[in-house]
């Protein structure tokens, strides 16, 4: 199992810098993978390109580029470029955001979003294996049709030789259609809010159907999951400080009737309590809403308390399936607790 993290895209430029010092750190320590999220923040690849620069060996990849906010070509591009920076060591995250975000920050329509996360990793692979980009789909047509344009447009091929024809995909998806189709033509899956007891009632299905229809090109699919880990006799706690975010994801992130993650809380079986987290938050009341998080929930969702549970928590996210854990370690010595899981993992 690999070990993963994501570094904060928030902060002032100190912290920031701060931030990729401590990814360093981690590096030398174990850490196999860091992804760099894009919402509506500094973007994605700039950070990326940063810690191509100041790393090594660790995998860099983006968690995630939405994928309205660029043509497809462009985003193999980049993917392309950073990968020949950091010799080989790019991973591309791609995922739908929310229609807050893209209509609401970029003023583009959110429409279709697994058919064109479908259209647009079959182009950055003809990208990236330098062919004249054809490609006639339902949401992209490259060259532009006859009747569009100028009628000037020629299918090009990438200038430079990328350094691998095939970067590896990672597609964030939650709902049953989407992550069937990320079983079927993607590298990895970045999943959130993994409770693995629940993962094979949730999400069995999907995958299964996807895995049906997957090219023995690819490999097995890479599943990237975990949560925040801390390990001690008097560590439970910490997991509370997990309220805020969760409340804000599962009450707050997209309207009353289109909020992924509140409808996986409750595909979970909290239907009630993703109702009411839902209510506190739209309506103002964000404590109240994190206080209404269960403890249970926040428990399945994490790695934390003595060493013992811990590594029984690491036995049972890898018999659900996660290949890659993606962790936010809690202790004054993240080196020391990367070591440790690194440790455990092997």
């Amino acid at each position: 199992m690999k070990l993963s993290m994501q570094v904060p895209y928030g902060g002032t430029t100190a912290e920031l810098a701060s931030a990729v010092d401590q990814v360093c750190n981690l590096e030398r320590a174990g850490l196999d993978v860091v992804w760099v999220a894009e919402a509506y923040s500094f973007d994605a690849p700039s950070m990326m390109g940063y810690l191509a620069a100041k790393t090594e060996t660790i995998a860099i990849g983006s968690a995630i580029l939405p994928i309205y906010t660029r043509t497809p070509t462009l985003i193999a591009m980049t993917a392309a470029g950073l990968d020949a920076l950091s010799g080989g060591r790019c991973l591309l995250g791609l995922g739908a955001s929310g229609p807050q975000v893209i209509e609401g920050f970029h003023g583009v329509p959110y429409d279709a979003p697994i058919g064109r996360t479908r259209e647009i990793i079959d182009i950055c692979r003809q990208v990236w294996r330098r062919e004249p980009v054809v490609h006639d789909g339902t949401y992209y047509h490259l060259p532009l049709p006859a009747g569009q344009g100028t009628g000037l447009g020629k299918a090009l091929k990438l200038i430079n030789h990328p350094v691998r024809s095939q970067i590896p995909i990672y597609v964030a998806a939650l709902g049953p259609k989407n992550i069937e189709m990320t079983a079927s033509v993607a590298d990895g899956w970045l999943p959130l809010f993994w409770v693995p007891e629940k993962a094979e009632e949730v999400f069995g299905e999907a995958l299964a159907k996807g895995a049906a229809n997957r090219s023995g090109d690819l490999g097995p699919l890479d599943i990237v999951a975990g949560g925040l880990v801390a390990i001690g006799d008097d560590v439970t706690h910490l997991r509370d400080l997990m309220r805020p975010m969760v409340a804000l994801y599962i009450g707050g992130m997209g309207a009353r009737d289109k909020n992924f993650y509140n409808a996986l809380i409750r595909r979970y079986g909290y239907e009630a309590e993703a109702e009411l987290i839902q209510d506190l938050y739209l309506d103002g009341k964000k404590q109240e809403a994190a206080a209404a998080v269960p403890a249970e929930l926040l428990e399945l969702m994490t790695l934390v308390g003595p060493e013992g549970y811990v590594k029984e928590r690491l036995a049972a996210f890898r018999e659900s399936g996660v290949t890659t854990l993606s962790i936010t370690p809690m202790d004054p010595d993240p080196v020391k607790l990367i070591a440790q899981l690194k440790e455990w993992t092997s």
